[in-house]
């Protein structure tokens, strides 16, 4: 899994002045502990998370973005380290958000910008059906093998601070026009925090 991610996205995260290279520093960003393999599996259990269903993401390659102490109102949002079907309390429904592969290097890196989808207001789209996400997943390859693969952020989304669209397909954390930069990274933070990197040949 290591490999993949590397092979995957280190192209865009920092570059080495003298010498041009592109690398990225896993251990910044990346929690390697929570990696799951979720490519060969099917479910046949309905799983909650946040009191929502769960769609889980068979198929894909998770990577931890490693969240875990990161925020002042501590790790609850997470719910338990054990996988489970149920929820537990205090923590936050699971949503997707399809990129681009610069597009999760920005978002990992920094937060979440509100997008140019305006159908339903100004602000971060996300839905909490993986097999949505998808349609809107970029593709791109990798240089080291020439592999093509795509990328989605997996995410916990605060309810509090969630609409919900055309019949629960598409999740909205409104950001109104003319918000500060400072005041939108405080929205943001409080509204959807990614915490995995989901990977896909194709």
């Amino acid at each position: 899994m290591k490999m993949l991610c590397r092979l995957a996205v280190e192209e865009d995260v920092k570059e080495n002045k003298e010498t041009g290279e592109i690398y990225m520093d896993e251990d910044e960003f990346l929690d390697p502990q929570f990696n799951y393999d979720f490519s060969h599996l099917k479910d046949t259990d309905t799983y909650y998370r946040g009191g929502e269903v769960y769609e889980r993401p068979c198929g894909w390659t998770r990577f931890a973005i490693k969240v875990l102490d990161k925020y002042p109102d501590g790790n609850a949002w997470l719910g338990n380290l054990r996988r489970s079907t149920e929820s537990v309390d205090g923590e936050w429904p699971v949503s997707y958000h399809a990129t681009s592969h610069t597009g999760a290097d920005s978002i990992t890196e920094e937060h979440y910008k509100p997008g140019s989808g305006q159908v339903y207001g100004r602000g971060i789209y996300s839905t909490p059906f993986i097999s949505e996400a998808i349609d809107y997943a970029k593709t791109f390859t990798a240089k080291k093998n020439g592999k093509k693969y795509q990328v989605i952020i997996q995410n916990r989304i605060n309810p509090k601070y969630r609409e919900k669209h055309n019949k629960d397909k598409y999740w909205l954390v409104p950001i109104p026009d003319g918000t500060s930069n400072e005041e939108e990274k405080k929205m943001v933070e409080r509204a959807i925090r990614p915490y995995g990197l989901l990977l896909k040949e194709v």
